[in-house]
């Protein structure tokens, strides 16, 4: 692997290798998790959401940095308006009713329907910013939201940064199984430890018997984790309470008792 990782960094930045990024002297964060999908449309973001609140209800202090530059969605997650303040220093991220906090691309933007039609060298310019330049403080948890695929600023943030691992989301469908195993090679390759995977939009659960039901098949979880050799956080269910929560930027809020047994196998995986 560190063979063809290296010719992969050769043939994109030359002899020159992506540098190391090292966030300011005032920052103290213990754990740094990125959460990856091979592809978009697996809700990669509200279980970035979902992780970050049952982090914060646990006592820890956690962080979000919002890696997708280009579809940024965890501001309105937690109705947080563009409110980024600094000075000559530093930028200070804003803080959620619970005091999670959050860097975002749309935090910066007067109009967040603005599209950020940037190349590769200026996004991976502002994931830098938000990982140095932003004044996260002390930190248990710093939550990396990112993009979907293995383009620019997923290689960006898996070498530059020093993430101390990843979580990869999935769904119930066939064409996951192949998703999910461009994002495990892609940790392989970035020498990036797999904390596990967690599978979204498993079920919803029956209003009127109390039954699961699965409108996208029967869950691959256990079947993907053992072909890959990952650990299965477990599964998230579809909930149409859930989404109107988010859009009403009221994240907080989410009964998210399904939670509680994939936070509690990430700790135990990450110690």
């Amino acid at each position: 692997m560190a063979d063809s990782l290296d010719q992969a960094i050769e043939e994109k930045f030359g002899s020159k290798k992506p540098q190391k990024f090292v966030t300011n002297s005032r920052n103290h964060i213990k754990h740094i998790i990125g959460v990856v999908s091979g592809k978009g449309g697996v809700g990669k973001s509200f279980v970035t959401t979902m992780l970050a609140v049952n982090l914060n209800k646990r006592g820890f202090k956690v962080g979000i940095l919002d890696s997708d530059i280009t579809g940024p969605s965890i501001p309105k997650s937690f109705g947080i308006l563009p409110d980024v303040r600094g000075d000559k220093e530093l930028m200070y991220p804003p803080v959620s009713d619970n005091g999670i906090k959050v860097m975002s691309i749309n935090l910066l933007l007067e109009d967040p329907t603005q599209p950020v039609l940037w190349r590769g060298p200026v996004l991976g310019n502002v994931i830098k910013q938000f990982y140095c330049e932003a004044f996260w403080d002390e930190l248990d948890f710093l939550l990396i939201d990112m993009p979907p695929g293995t383009g620019d600023v997923a290689l960006t943030v898996f070498q530059s940064i020093p993430v101390d691992g990843a979580v990869i989301v999935s769904t119930p469908q066939d064409l996951v199984k192949m998703i999910v195993g461009k994002a495990v090679h892609m940790c392989e390759m970035m020498d990036v430890p797999v904390l596990g995977i967690v599978e979204n939009m498993s079920y919803m659960t029956c209003s009127c018997c109390g039954n699961k039901i699965y409108p996208f098949g029967e869950s691959k979880l256990d079947e993907l984790a053992e072909e890959y050799n990952i650990l299965p956080l477990g599964s998230m269910p579809i909930n149409p309470e859930f989404a109107k929560k988010i859009d009403m930027g009221e994240a907080e809020d989410i009964n998210s008792s399904f939670m509680e047994n994939i936070v509690d196998l990430l700790t135990a995986n990450l110690n």
